[in-house]
């Protein structure tokens, strides 16, 4: 399975969570032959936590594994440093990422520390992002830790 197959994955997650009321940030946890061990959008909103965000959704998904150095993850957008630490402290090698137009998170970071980063510059993606900052600044600028 190859990046952009994979993206739709989290595109598809980044969907559900917008037609929810929620972030559309969809993310989705393969291993490296392309199957999907789990599978998650933003839920701060619906779920009232702060914490759930779509990289954490689907990293909790996947249930417990010994190792995660044989997964990537893939995320719609550039991961916030929050799920940026998730990935160092778990060893997740490979990111992909639907795109950083939006939001630069973490990922300078992450490559700076050994892990492979793709960035697709997905036009979904984008226009997901910026549709939705448009119409709901305010929970945009809550979500990314900004008065």
């Amino acid at each position: 399975m190859n990046a952009q197959e994979m993206l739709a994955v989290a595109v598809a997650e980044a969907r559900a969570g917008l037609a929810e009321g929620g972030i559309p940030i969809g993310a989705a946890l393969f291993d490296r032959d392309g199957v999907v061990l789990g599978r998650g959008h933003n839920r701060r909103v619906q779920d009232g936590d702060a914490s759930t965000h779509g990289e954490t959704a689907a990293f909790r998904n996947a249930g417990r594994r010994a190792s995660y150095r044989d997964t990537i993850m893939v995320t719609t957008l550039s991961p916030c440093w929050y799920c940026s630490g998730l990935v160092r402290q778990f060893g997740i090698p490979h990111v992909v990422i639907g795109e950083a137009q939006t939001f630069s998170g973490g990922h300078d970071w992450l490559a700076e520390h050994g892990v492979e980063i793709t960035i697709v510059d997905d036009p979904e993606c984008v226009r997901l992002m910026t549709d939705f900052i448009a119409a709901k600044p305010d929970l945009w600028f809550e979500d990314i830790g900004q008065d």
